[in-house]
């Protein structure tokens, strides 16, 4: 009897001893991502996608992961993100890829297209083509320890914010404009010269005359940026953004750490941020233009003759950026490639937008 109590007593103890050895590893489940952004937390649909990631995270993991949001330049500077967490400087970061162009140009091509596809068809090729795949490879094959993974995504911006009329290709020639992205490489060949003015610097320099004209992103959001107050025209489609893509980078040492299921959840909630990014994005825009003309704006639509001359320009750009880096190439083609075999889709499945 004797020796069955002290089996017993023995097996609960080494019971005890396994549950404690397991301690550790559940504490290490616990995760912080810190995470400096590329745009500031107030600006709808721009910055507030990844406040509400790091608020899911934090639900739906019972707090066992966090994310520590940096406003722009607090820890990191919108430049710097990609660098710091490739260093491990922090271990994440969001930003959108087409900062990246002139170290990458093909990360243009993961931030948004010139006359490319819209939100539904850039998620397509993104989860269902080889776009997340090539994605990954573009930072791997450059030498940058990340993990990437798309994190939101909103819909079209305008196209411009001007002080006169734009009619004809002529009147653009000589501006001085803050331009994104692939979109600058077209105005550029319509003879703008182009910065890339941070958000926050655009309203001052429109102010001071430092340059004529730009454009940023949503009416939602370039309202909260004051552009009414000083610029008359605000000129649509977004032909330089039919959509934009923003992403999560998360340091490649801190991702390996992470159980299947860390990772899991934040693919998961960034896939689920998506979604979100672009209702919100959608809700936002028509109130705000609907105010519009009380703010003394007056909304224009692109004539067929600038629409033109815009795509022709592009097309340009395109065949050069191509010659000029194989990987940008690599990627146009299975872009395109995608593109054509969607248009079959698309030409059939949709109504015509009525103007």
């Amino acid at each position: 009897m004797k020796k069955f109590t002290k089996s017993v007593i023995s097996t609960a103890v080494l019971a005890g001893v396994a549950a404690t050895a397991m301690m550790p590893a559940q504490a290490a489940d616990k995760m912080l991502l810190k995470t400096p952004i590329a745009f500031g937390s107030h600006l709808p649909a721009l910055g507030t996608p990844i406040v509400w990631v790091a608020d899911q995270l934090k639900l739906v993991t019972d707090g066992k992961m966090k994310m520590k949001i940096y406003e722009p330049g607090k820890l990191v500077s919108p430049p710097e993100i990609l660098d710091a967490v490739s260093s491990g400087k922090v271990n994440s970061g969001y930003a959108t890829a087409g900062y990246w162009q002139g170290k990458m140009p093909a990360a243009a091509l993961f931030s948004a297209v010139p006359f490319g596809p819209e939100a539904g068809e850039y998620m397509a090729w993104m989860y269902y083509g080889n776009g997340l795949k090539l994605y990954q490879e573009m930072y791997d094959t450059n030498g940058f320890n990340v993990k990437v993974i798309p994190c939101a995504i909103i819909s079209p911006e305008t196209s411009g914010w001007f002080n006169k009329e734009i009619n004809t290709p002529a009147d653009l020639k000589g501006l001085n404009m803050r331009f994104f992205g692939l979109g600058a490489s077209v105005m550029e060949k319509m003879g703008v010269s182009t910065s890339q003015l941070p958000g926050g610097e655009i309203f001052g320099a429109l102010e001071k005359g430092a340059i004529d004209a730009s454009e940023f992103s949503q009416p939602a959001i370039d309202q909260r940026l004051g552009f009414h107050k000083i610029m008359k025209y605000n000129y649509f489609p977004g032909w330089h953004q039919q959509a934009t893509i923003f992403e999560l980078l998360v340091n490649k040492d801190a991702w390996g750490k992470m159980s299947k299921g860390q990772q899991a959840t934040v693919e998961n909630t960034c896939k689920a941020s998506m979604t979100n990014a672009i209702a919100e994005g959608e809700a936002m825009q028509f109130p705000v233009m609907a105010k519009a003309k009380e703010n003394g704006v007056e909304i224009r639509y692109w004539n067929d003759t600038m629409l033109a001359a815009f795509e022709e320009k592009w097309d340009e750009v395109v065949v050069e950026k191509s010659a000029a880096d194989p990987f940008f190439k690599k990627v146009w083609d299975d872009l395109n490639t995608f593109r054509t075999g969607y248009n079959l889709w698309e030409s059939n499945a949709f109504l015509p937008r009525s103007r």
